[in-house]
């Protein structure tokens, strides 16, 4: 399958529900099954939230790619925020400093077949999420 690269802009929770709906949507013409159409919304969904929660704004993209004998979706979520003092800590269970549960990031973790993150103070975050179509 091959897609070109779809940029989407986040800058409230009205873009929020449209990345969710397009999300499952792409998944599904993709062919992910229902669970990974599940999980790769989900993902997207929280990683769309975390940028409207924590910087304001940014942007998400969305690519068919294909690596060694692995093809899949990769979504990558950028912003030009405050960026993540402690990725470490960040990324362990039930850590926020908003007052939620905690379970964003290291869930998005678990839901992705590779995931990745970067963050600098006041320069922003990256992160990417891939699925591997079985």
């Amino acid at each position: 399958m091959e897609m070109a690269t779809v940029w989407r802009k986040i800058r409230n929770d009205a873009d929020v529900a449209m990345l969710v709906a397009y999300t499952f949507s792409l998944a599904k013409q993709c062919g992910f099954s229902p669970v990974a159409i599940t999980e790769i919304t989900t993902g997207a969904s929280e990683l769309a939230t975390n940028i409207v929660k924590y910087a304001g704004e940014g942007v998400m993209s969305f690519s068919w790619v294909v690596i060694k004998n692995h093809e899949g979706l990769e979504v990558k979520a950028e912003d030009r925020g405050p960026g993540i003092k402690d990725l470490e800590l960040a990324m362990s269970e039930h850590y926020s400093t908003k007052g939620t549960l905690g379970l964003g990031l290291p869930g998005t973790r678990r839901l992705a077949d590779e995931f990745e993150i970067s963050s600098e103070p006041e320069i922003g975050t990256r992160v990417l999420f891939r699925k591997w179509k079985n």
